[in-house]
């Protein structure tokens, strides 16, 4: 397995910055985050994974047409510290976050070939109403496994929104005032987002699947009942304490052999 992952070594000012960014605009992006091997290593077993789930009765959740959800099951490579705790991420959520905050998801988003444009969205309700501005209480972290083109469908999303009622930011897009921009990004780039962003996927027209790892994180007191984490008692306890109380999950001794996916309502 790939140990030295973290390439980008960004400074204090730097992580001020990215989190100035996604305070701002509801996103930062990370370039060159990740070393290209361990974006393979998951490519390779994401493939694998994939085509058990589509042979399983459930095993995607549907994202409309020609798109797909799936749970990432706690196993290497896709356990792995130094990526769901990775300080470059974790220095930016410490700066955004006010209170503690908990992991809650690994999964992966993926349009194959035939997939259309997403209708623009949001992840999360809010957390009031959409007319009260709030701090920033849940986000998802992304990065691809494959590198993100014009052609296989980058995630598209409308910088600002997450300020704006969802009836206001869905008029700015359509008049042009905001626009939806498409996020292209390398193998190892990762963006961390805000839910509340009006955002959505487009057309993926390759024959290779366009998987986007998120996983997810929000303020320790907000209740997810649509996603779940269950790790293996021997992983979990292995981990030290400050990496155990950033896991919100179910504690299994051995884990299930199929996942049936239960996340199918994903849009507000």
């Amino acid at each position: 397995m790939v140990q030295s992952i973290d390439k980008a070594h960004y400074t204090t000012t730097e992580l001020d910055r990215l989190a100035q960014d996604l305070n701002r605009d509801g996103i930062c992006v990370i370039r060159g985050l990740f070393d290209k091997k361990l974006i393979e290593e998951w490519a390779q077993a994401f493939e694998k994974l994939f085509r058990e789930r589509q042979n399983q009765l459930g095993g995607l959740a549907p994202r409309e047409v020609a798109r797909y959800y799936l749970t990432f099951p706690w196993v290497l490579p896709f356990a792995n510290e130094l990526v769901f705790a990775n300080p470059t991420i974790l220095g930016i959520l410490d700066r955004v976050f006010f209170q503690e905050y908990v992991m809650v998801q690994l999964g992966a988003d993926i349009p194959v070939q035939g997939s259309d444009y997403q209708e623009i969205h949001r992840d999360f309700r809010p957390l009031f109403s959409d007319q009260i501005v709030t701090p920033l209480y849940a986000l998802a972290v992304n990065f691809p496994l494959v590198e993100v083109t014009e052609e296989n469908g980058p995630f598209q999303m409308a910088r600002g929104t997450h300020f704006l009622s969802r009836d206001e930011g869905l008029a700015k897009i359509a008049s042009g005032e905001i626009p939806m921009e498409s996020f292209y990004m390398q193998s190892g780039d990762a963006i961390i987002r805000s839910p509340l962003a009006l955002h959505r996927g487009s057309p993926n027209r390759t024959y290779q699947p366009r998987p986007m790892v998120v996983m997810g994180y929000v303020m320790h007191w907000l209740h997810t009942a649509k996603v779940d984490l269950t790790v293996p008692r021997d992983y979990y306890e292995s981990l030290p304490e400050k990496l155990r109380q950033l896991l919100r999950c179910q504690v299994v001794e051995q884990l299930p052999k199929e996942k049936v996916e239960t996340y199918i309502n994903f849009k507000y």
